[in-house]
């Protein structure tokens, strides 16, 4: 029987260079150390009376989306809106952010957040099916430029058990048509305060919390390429009355700025009354 595949552990005060080589190698990478339990228990603090409310095991676009999040996992979304502590820990992370400019950054003016939300896995979740985060743009001819970050935030000790992330180390560079084996997948098992760092182009899914009891929360948090349209309308789950309130650069992640590809020979995108929507904010204007 073939050996179950494994992802490469690292610490968060590790070298960005070696992060990125085993980023670039496997597609993937547990990073270590990233956030106190002081940190973690404030932030749940603020977000778990959000994933307490019924409609957090909410409805969902259509039939399809349904089916992929389940009927056991509580969806808490727009996170920048509603923990502070999310914001200033988390969506700018300096190692993350770092990251994001060394993958995205070449292809792009600057990135903006894709996806921020905690997703709280229950008893009796089934594994997601195996997918790249990419495929949510269809329609980029291929090959492409690496097109998003994403991450998973461990919350509580994430085990097989509680429906770890499963990833395919390597994937990142097959055929898009080629499927993974079983002994192909390796579990994100990590200690709370970890995150698993992996590319828009890698092969991953949540695993089945097979548990009677324990329920699994986590972040999912990704940056893409600044010109894509996002998953989730950041604008409107961060209205500018709290958007305001937020560091410049929270802002700026969070689509009040715009994409200025001047100096690249390009345009700009993301203009409100000709202006940046983050000077309107700071101004009164917006």
């Amino acid at each position: 029987m073939a050996s179950q595949a494994e992802l490469t552990h690292l610490k968060n005060d590790e070298p960005l260079e070696h992060v990125l080589e085993v980023l670039d190698a496997d597609g993937a990478v547990i990073v270590e150390d990233c956030f106190s339990d002081d940190v973690i228990n404030q932030i749940l603090t603020e977000l778990m009376p959000y994933a307490e409310k019924p409609d957090s095991n909410r409805t969902f676009i259509n039939p399809m989306i349904a089916a992929f999040f389940g009927e056991h996992i509580r969806h808490v979304t727009g996170l920048a809106s509603k923990s502070p502590t999310f914001v200033a820990e988390v969506l700018l992370h300096p190692l993350m952010l770092d990251i994001a400019d060394a993958v995205l950054g070449p292809n792009c003016a600057d990135f903006q957040v894709n996806v921020a939300h905690m997703l709280v896995v229950g008893p009796g979740a089934q594994a997601q099916f195996p997918h790249r985060d990419e495929d949510v743009w269809p329609h980029m001819p291929q090959p492409s430029p690496e097109m998003e970050l994403s991450s998973v935030t461990a919350l509580c000790d994430f085990t097989r058990e509680l429906g770890a992330t499963r990833v395919v180390p390597g994937s990142h560079r097959w055929e898009l048509d080629r499927q993974p084996e079983p002994h192909e997948f390796a579990d994100a098992e990590m200690p709370a305060g970890s995150r698993v760092i992996y590319l828009g182009s890698t092969i991953h899914g949540a695993g089945t919390n097979s548990t009677e009891d324990q329920h699994r929360p986590a972040f999912h948090l990704s940056y893409m390429l600044g010109w894509l349209r996002s998953e989730e309308n950041n604008c409107l789950a961060t209205p500018p009355d709290i958007a305001r309130t937020l560091p410049r650069r929270a802002q700026e992640l969070l689509g009040y700025d715009v994409h200025d590809a001047i100096n690249d020979g390009g345009g700009y995108l993301g203009a409100l009354d000709m202006k940046i929507p983050a000077d309107m904010l700071a101004s009164g204007e917006l």
